[in-house]
């Protein structure tokens, strides 16, 4: 689908601005610079009658601007070919074990390269179920198990256990810090202040709870195995955050990087290369919503996780070995 733009005006006698696309968004300020100059070079835009693709081209004042776009409105909803990786299914629900750089439900930025459009493309039908059988969501980056509905009546009832607490899941996340015990983290979240994209500890927010205990402790991270008892928005990596406990590779709250004091090289460069928030949804436990029966879903920490850990363990037992020398 697609829809054209077609705007006309006359530049105003001795105008303020004399570079194109300055005169353009005092013409049209509706719309942005950046879209506005897009289009220049695009040549979607004639003076007096001449396509002009220089975003300083020279005004005077009395030209006669132009500009004739077509846009092309992308289907959020299209199905795309994108691997699932599918650990249960059946008539009336899919489970999947998501991969890191996969945002699930489309947004700015992301129109059709998300779980929903591969939803799409793998089961047709699902485009009639509400949120394209989307229960509960995962980071871009967080890695594991999702439950899909594959029908309405499978949707509504998970979405009402979810909201009733009656689906447990589980996580494993390598903080950053020495932690002493585990414990429970319960401190309201809502959307942050000025950075629309992050979220943040507010008083006046949602509840949210979190709890954590330790699996392994090294020398300058630890282990955990975490449990929601709320969902909300990067619950775990805000409250993570907040007991100044933050994930290791998180983009958004992590902070900056800390090292173990004298880390080897390989330490060092597998620290500086993990680029998302250590984090995985490693279980899932839930009532079918048509069955009835109890079922439970386990999936292996990822690749770079196991490494990460690896290179910890390995860490600790280079700095055990020099203090006993």
């Amino acid at each position: 689908m697609s829809y054209k733009i077609e705007l006309n005006a006359i530049v105003p006698l001795d105008p303020v601005k004399n570079r194109l696309d300055q005169i353009l968004v005092e013409l049209f300020p509706k719309y942005s610079r950046s879209m506005l100059k897009k289009w220049i070079l695009c040549q979607c835009v004639t003076v007096n009658g001449v396509v002009i693709h220089i975003a300083k081209k020279r005004i005077f004042g009395g030209e006669k601007i132009c500009i004739n776009v077509e846009i092309k409105q992308i289907d959020p909803w299209e199905a795309k070919e994108i691997p699932l990786h599918i650990v249960y299914e059946d008539q009336y629900i899919l489970v999947i074990d998501k991969q890191p750089n996969l945002v699930v439900h489309p947004g700015a930025g992301h129109n059709h390269d998300t779980v929903l459009n591969a939803l799409i493309y793998y089961f047709p039908a699902i485009k009639e179920v509400p949120r394209a059988g989307i229960v509960h969501r995962l980071d871009k980056d967080t890695t594991g198990l999702m439950v899909i509905a594959k029908t309405p009546s499978a949707h509504a009832h998970l979405i009402k256990a979810l909201k009733e607490r009656k689906i447990t899941r589980e996580y494993e996340a390598i903080a950053i810090g020495c932690m002493i015990s585990g414990g429970m983290v319960n401190s309201p979240i809502s959307r942050h202040p000025t950075k629309r994209t992050h979220m943040a500890i507010n008083h006046f927010g949602k509840p949210a709870i979190t709890y954590y205990r330790i699996l392994k402790k090294f020398r300058s991270h630890t282990w955990l195995k975490l449990q929601l008892h709320t969902g909300r928005t990067h619950q775990i990596r805000v409250h993570m955050a907040h007991i100044n406990h933050p994930l290791v590779g998180d983009p958004i709250y992590g902070g900056r990087l800390r090292l173990p004091k004298g880390a080897s090289e390989s330490v060092i460069s597998t620290l500086h290369s993990f680029r998302r928030q250590a984090l995985h949804a490693t279980m899932l436990c839930l009532e079918h919503p048509i069955l009835g029966i109890q079922m439970k879903w386990n999936s292996k920490l990822p690749q770079d996780i196991v490494n990460l850990l690896s290179s910890l363990e390995t860490d600790m037992k280079v700095y055990k070995e020099l203090l006993d020398y």
